[in-house]
């Protein structure tokens, strides 16, 4: 739907529209990334994942306690507090 103000659509849709697509960008949990900083078993790594329009890189320990190497790309499955993000290789 489209809202119409004086014979001119409004840009981005409704409101609501606009929200949840802001919203959807923002959730880290389901987005691919690279790993930047070896990531190990009992080990915080550094991932960089693609989110609000850029690039931003996040503390990351391993799904499945293996080493994931830097290079590689993950998959988030569970975000923690403090920018942490539990990933798996894809």
């Amino acid at each position: 739907m489209r809202l119409l103000c004086h014979g001119w659509s409004w840009p981005g849709g409704t409101t609501k529209e606009r929200t949840e697509t802001k919203m959807a960008d923002q959730k880290v949990v389901g987005k691919t990334g690279r790993v930047t900083g070896r990531v190990g078993p009992g080990r915080i790594g550094e991932v960089m994942v693609p989110i609000r329009g850029g690039t931003e890189a996040y503390h990351a320990y391993s799904a499945d306690d293996e080493e994931i190497p830097p290079g590689t790309r993950v998959l988030v499955v569970e975000t923690l507090p403090s920018r942490t993000v539990v990933v798996t290789p894809v």
